[in-house]
């Protein structure tokens, strides 16, 4: 008697014991022997997982230089991604300030794994978050931890305020001064670098251009790198470089955030005067800070608009360097420019701007209104005046702009404007002289 024999495919995975397993390590420090910690937890792992045939070594996740309180670490959010994407089972640490400091941040990452069914294994503290009592056991070091934190993070301030109150700074790197036993000695070459740049900006050049000028000359920063703008606003405003302290600036929130805040009040400051020998003089100080104050406020009333109201920001990618493009505004008009152009000139990049209002007409012949920008991923800046449109859904169209002629970018209201600020600056730099 014939008998139909029916195949039944069974979902149980026989193969329960192996896993996909992971480690993370961390340390909250960038200096050279906390990195080589670093390695040796990385290699620890490594072999750990490897060694074990049930497991399936699926990398070790490591970050550097960061605190356990920030959920922003990137390795550390790659690895919960991989653990959505159902790539681990196993996740191990050396200890629960490792994983993370903040009680709260703490559990709600083990509760989520343990709705994915991924399990963490602290070594220090042998624990599983999987077994019965390891939330319990978790809740109670955590607090620990925290309270760890907290203290540490108490007794550091206490120190830096004794520093303060004598006179002292803890730590110092800037160019021009080496830092030594709680006080600044003078590097000559580095501070005439300083008093360049001083004398270049009361002398009328703006910050992009000194950027310019010293790195086309092959100046670098103490850092060893390119200047830019920013690097040289740091230097422009840096109290220090008179010889004096005013210590307390700023300071940090708490020890979970560890965001460093603008001290307006809610600390003493300190100042202590004459405590190394000046690259600047007090008045040279005081005159870039006024000279600062102008620009801003000349910078305000020729364009008022704010920031968020730029439709084409983070959409418009240089084709040259593969930068991106940012707003400049001038007395004439405004347009869009390679940012390493702006910053470094034509060395780094021989890109050529764009008007904003030819940029706006083109974009509307192309998708027919700007309030549709959010259809395009990027935009393409291309010499020859070219412009590709690159969609979201993977279409492109290239236009080619026209530049314009004399008579229509030099208007009878921009040549007043234009001359009325020529006028201002000149009254302004008659002052300073």
């Amino acid at each position: 008697m014939a008998r139909d024999i029916q195949i039944v495919k069974t979902t149980k995975d026989y193969n329960v014991g192996f896993k996909n397993v992971c480690a993370y390590a961390r340390v909250s420090s960038g200096k050279e022997a906390m990195l080589h910690s670093l390695s040796a937890q990385v290699s620890y792992y490594q072999n750990l997982i490897k060694k074990n045939r049930e497991w399936k070594f699926c990398g070790v996740y490591a970050d550097e230089a960061l605190t356990g309180t920030k959920e922003t670490r990137e390795k550390f959010q790659l690895m919960l991604q991989e653990c959505k994407n159902g790539n681990i089972d196993l996740i191990i640490t050396k200890s629960i300030s490792r994983f993370a400091r903040n009680t709260v941040t703490l559990l709600e990452t083990v509760r989520e794994l343990k709705d994915l069914g991924v399990d963490i294994y602290f070594e220090e503290q042998n624990i599983n978050t999987m077994s019965t009592d390891g939330e319990l056991m978790l809740t109670i070091l955590a607090s620990y931890a925290q309270e760890e934190s907290l203290s540490a993070s108490e007794n550091m301030k206490w120190r830096i305020k004794k520093l303060f109150e004598q006179g002292l700074i803890p730590s110092g790197r800037l160019i021009g001064y080496k830092y030594k036993e709680g006080a600044f000695e003078l590097i000559p070459h580095e501070a005439e670098i300083v008093k360049r740049i001083y004398k270049m900006y009361l002398g009328g050049m703006g910050k992009t251009k000194i950027a310019k000028q010293l790195n086309k000359e092959g100046v670098l920063t103490r850092n060893g790198r390119t200047w830019s703008p920013m690097t040289l606003h740091w230097v422009l405003t840096n109290y220090t470089y008179t010889g004096n302290l005013l210590l307390q600036r700023t300071y940090t929130e708490n020890h979970l955030t560890k965001k460093t805040k603008q001290n307006k009040g809610e600390y003493p400051m300190y100042h202590v005067e004459n405590t190394h020998e000046a690259i600047v003089s007090v008045y040279d100080f005081e005159a870039v800070q006024k000279e600062m104050a102008k620009r801003a406020e000349l910078v305000k009333q020729t364009d008022s608009s704010p920031r968020k109201c730029y439709p084409f920001t983070g959409k418009l990618r240089c084709a040259v360097c593969g930068n991106y493009c940012i707003r400049r505004t001038t007395v004439t008009r405004k347009m869009w420019i390679c940012h390493n152009y702006t910053v470094y000139g034509k060395e780094k990049c021989a890109s050529k701007q764009i008007p904003e209002e030819t940029l706006e007409k083109v974009t509307i012949e192309v998708i027919g209104s700007l309030d549709n920008l959010s259809e395009i991923d990027y935009i393409d800046v291309d010499n020859g005046n070219k412009l590709t449109y690159v969609f979201l859904d993977g279409r492109k169209e290239e236009r080619i702009w026209k530049d314009r002629s004399r008579s229509e970018s030099w208007t009878e209201e921009k040549r007043l404007a234009f001359g009325e600020m020529r006028k201002r600056r000149n009254a302004e730099c008659r002052k300073l002289q």
